[in-house]
């Protein structure tokens, strides 16, 4: 027992140090200590528990009784200390968000009710597929005459796999509480489909909730985008691009503009060129699979469908949105976004950093996912009653954290937690 005690040790804290500096350039080993990275931080009270559970149940047999036991047994304290750190820091994502949004003022408070969902909505037929969407809505009727809010969630997956009942469900449960409707929705996936077919999908959904606003209760004018990762991606490309007829084919004279963008761990760079990607990601992924086509040969086609390369100054206001300890997308890349976007935009650009957060975080309902949905709903509340013409609320700050202040100015915040 003394020498099973001593490997669950050496397990868990090699497990956490994982977490802590996962794998980013060794292309055997990345997949694996991101999901492990993933886990053992977004799951770290259930982690810590069955830590416990089986160290008392090994100490319970005797695993005391040697050496290696007791050396196992300060092992799995450690990893338990450092699990513990861990979720501190998702309990900081409320202050940082507080700072990321201080020069934003508060939403009216409102009532949370309850939600509703119908799955498998058609929104598109192409290339010889029907498109569904799901639809989150508050189960009580809105009163007479009144418009809600729409979302448009895109679901991540590296543009390859993934569906819509996989991705932003904390999200769009939240926002259907607070009187919003939110549509998630499929996109035709690669190798089957070629850049920018996951755009042009997108915008085909975006045109969808428009001509079906009487149907669902929601105001045409006012609909925002959301999505994690490639999600993300798209997302951010669909409030970079609108009107641009390159990515509405067939219908080019539609309202294709969105009222605010918040991206999850965005990947904002197809070219790389601050080498913060694996070769990997361009040579594996993205010129095979994605845009079928070489970078050395058409550059041009990378940056068309790179956001860094996309800036303009009719933006709506965005709400970034990036862990530090992302593996996937490199939290350098959404620092550039932001700095560059601030530069042309003349639309708030805010951006939260989540201290200690992995990629995908928020597929768990877990402590630092509440917070952040939280404090999504209140940027997005804010936005609708400007959209309406209505005050907001005072300021507030929380002077226990600060802001940098290099980067901080009167229409953009940013904080990390």
């Amino acid at each position: 027992m003394s020498w099973l005690l001593l490997a669950l040790g050496a397990l868990s804290l090699s497990f956490v140090a994982n977490a802590f500096v996962p794998v980013r350039r060794n292309v055997w080993l990345f997949v694996p200590s991101f999901v492990g990275s993933w886990l053992a931080i977004e799951l770290a009270w259930l982690n810590i528990v069955l830590g416990v559970a089986l160290t008392a149940a090994l100490v319970a047999l005797g695993a005391l009784d040697r050496w290696a036991g007791w050396v196992g047994l300060v092992l799995c304290v450690a990893s338990w200390i450092a699990l513990a750190l861990t979720v501190v820091w998702s309990r900081g994502a409320a202050k940082a968000a507080a700072v990321a949004l201080a020069d934003l003022g508060e939403a009216e408070p409102g009532e949370r009710g309850r939600w509703a969902r119908t799955r498998d909505i058609p929104y598109a037929r192409v290339a010889g597929r029907v498109l569904k969407l799901d639809v989150y809505e508050p189960r009580e009727p809105a009163p007479s005459g009144v418009r809600r809010p729409a979302v448009l969630q895109v679901h991540g997956g590296a543009w390859v796999i993934g569906d819509k009942r996989e991705q932003g469900i904390p999200l769009l449960k939240e926002l259907a509480r607070h009187g919003w409707v939110g549509f998630n929705a499929n996109y035709r996936l690669s190798p089957a489909a070629t850049w920018p077919d996951h755009l042009v999908d997108i915008k085909r959904a975006l045109v969808f909730i428009r001509e079906h606003a009487d149907e669902y209760g929601v105001d045409p004018g006012f609909v925002v985008v959301t999505g994690g990762s490639a999600g993300g991606h798209l997302a951010t490309m669909m409030a970079l691009t609108h009107g641009d007829p390159r990515y509405q084919p067939g219908f080019e004279d539609a309202d294709t503009s969105v009222q605010a963008c918040v991206p999850f761990y965005g990947v904002y760079d197809f070219t790389n060129r601050a080498g913060t990607m694996p070769r990997q990601f361009r040579d594996w992924l993205l010129q095979p699979l994605i845009m079928k086509a070489f970078y050395d040969e058409e550059p041009e086609r990378f940056a068309e469908a790179s956001p860094m390369d996309n800036l303009r100054p009719d933006v709506p206001p965005f709400f970034v949105i990036h862990g530090d300890h992302d593996t996937l997308a490199p939290v350098e890349d959404a620092r550039a976004f932001v700095a560059a976007l601030r530069e042309v935009s003349t639309s708030s650009v805010h951006y939260l950093e989540l201290r200690g957060a992995q990629h995908a975080f928020d597929v768990f309902t877990s402590l630092r996912t509440r917070r952040v949905v939280q404090a999504v709903e209140r940027f997005l509340a804010v936005v609708w009653r400007q959209h309406r013409g209505l005050p907001h609320g005072p300021e507030v700050t929380d002077p226990a954290v600060d802001a940098d202040p290099s980067t901080t100015g009167a229409s953009s915040s940013t904080a990390t937690g």
